[in-house]
């Protein structure tokens, strides 16, 4: 009896190697790697001829449908398919009271976790959920090896804006966290620090898009992230740090890796590929937080890359409108840019095409490492007996970053104008065509919520 699908022709990345073979797969799993000769007759063969035979992209830092983003799971996971993203982590939100609160009552987070599993009915691929700690609560204990049960197994704090929690509340969690197994994932920047710089620029009127780096300084998110990396270590908790934007910072988590097993952190494509100058191209459009930075910042993402230090790239995707944030002071509208469409073209470019990063260095950092910290042992590998995630990548093909291509409901792009080189042509989840040749052509529903493990960081 044949099985569902063959892809022959291509070259196959996995995490240590390159080699041309075909990848066999049937009922949603992957089934064999070798010569086509030798794998069992198909129902249907792929053809990859001068294409990478990827696994799927595992991005654990998006947020979608919620009151920082925009996008729908049917428009967010759809963009994720064009862009070779077959997995998502995204945010399960505990509702807090606070001035710019969207909730009107405090409710639990396991509320905020069934309202995101919902999503399945419209999401193309598969999707993880970190719990979204935003305020400081005897409840949340109560709750949380139930959370960790159901498959919730990774927590986000803050240490800035409204919502975010005290060192004294961090440490609680990072303990109650050590005892679950559990990760501590912490947006660190000192909000005191920010804050006090805000007002400064303010009364100085430096409203321009430009002045708004200085305001989220380099030295408060290294601040904050020593804090934090420092909590977590002293508690024996597992600690992820995301979006890390500076060297400063990336130092400060470095003095805390020892043999690595407690501590990791990401980075995004944005630190990767922009500087702080986009702003006077941009204006108010890449506003994030933290702050895109410097080119010296830039190299210093790479050099940590490459060191181990940092092990994952993410998009930290946020959908929202030019309206939104055009023609206002910088101080006012969201922060976030939207990503999962171009992350995977956009990094390939530069730090394969432009910075000599092998092709499986890229697998490990988008794909393989992903899964492994946030405990998804059936994602980020081509492995046989894995879920047949796999993406085809023309890496010669060419093409020019726009927002007309978006369908996310972000009507522009950080990259725009971007000229890259690499290109997704195919993106199967489980064993279904999602994606092909720039469109869309899974079913919303095909994506499942997946329980996740609590991950071994032992190795």
């Amino acid at each position: 009896m044949p099985i569902d699908t063959v892809i022959a022709g291509g070259t196959v990345v996995s995490p240590s190697s390159t080699f041309d073979a075909a990848v066999a797969v049937d009922d949603g799993s992957i089934v064999a790697v070798g010569d086509e000769r030798d794998l069992p007759d198909a129902e249907t063969r792929i053809d990859a001829t001068g294409q990478l035979v990827m696994p799927g992209v595992v991005d654990p830092h998006v947020h979608i449908d919620d009151h920082v983003s925009i996008d729908s799971y049917r428009t967010a996971t759809s963009a994720a398919a064009l862009g070779g993203v077959t997995t998502v982590i995204d945010f399960a939100w505990q509702a807090y009271e606070g001035e710019e609160s969207p909730w009107d009552d405090p409710a639990p987070l396991a509320e905020g976790v069934e309202r995101k599993r919902d999503n399945h009915r419209e999401a193309l691929v598969d999707f993880g959920l970190h719990g979204g700690i935003l305020r400081e609560g005897e409840d949340l204990f109560a709750e949380l090896s139930d959370l960790v049960a159901a498959g919730v197994t990774s927590f986000k704090m803050y240490t800035a804006y409204e919502f975010g929690v005290s060192n004294g509340y961090l440490r609680r969690v990072c303990d109650a966290l050590a005892e679950q197994g559990a990760v501590g994932v912490v947006h660190t920047e000192d909000d005191s620090v920010c804050q006090s710089l805000v007002a400064e620029l303010r009364a100085a009127g430096e409203d321009a898009p430009e002045a708004y780096p200085r305001s989220r300084p380099d030295y408060a998110e290294a601040m904050a992230a020593e804090d934090a990396v420092r909590i977590a270590t002293e508690a024996g908790a597992k600690y992820y740090g995301v979006h890390t934007s500076s060297e400063k910072a990336a130092a400060a988590i470095a003095e805390f890796r020892n043999d690595g097993s407690q501590v990791r952190a990401e980075t995004c494509t944005h630190y990767t590929t922009l500087d702080e100058s986009i702003h006077r191209e941009f204006g108010n459009l890449p506003k994030i937080a933290p702050p895109i930075r410097s080119p010296d910042d830039v190299d210093a993402m790479f050099e940590y890359l490459r060191r181990g230090v940092l092990s994952v790239v993410s998009t930290d995707h946020v959908a929202q409108r030019r309206s939104s944030k055009e023609n206002r002071p910088w101080w006012e509208g969201p922060y976030g840019a939207n990503g999962l469409q171009a992350s995977l073209s956009v990094f390939h470019d530069e730090a394969v095409n432009e910075r000599g990063l092998s092709y499986p260095a890229l697998v490990r950092l988008m794909s393989t490492t992903p899964a492994e910290t946030f405990g998804l042992p059936g994602k980020g590998t081509l492995d046989p007996g894995t879920d047949a995630d796999i993406v085809l990548f023309d890496p010669e093909a060419t093409d020019t970053i726009t927002a007309e291509d978006n369908v996310s409901e972000a009507d522009y792009s950080i990259y725009e104008g971007r000229e890259v080189t690499g290109q997704v042509t195919k993106t199967l989840v489980r064993g279904e065509v999602v994606a092909a040749d720039g469109a869309v052509v899974g079913d919303p529903g095909h994506g499942e919520f997946v329980e996740r493990e609590i991950p071994d960081w032992s190795a």
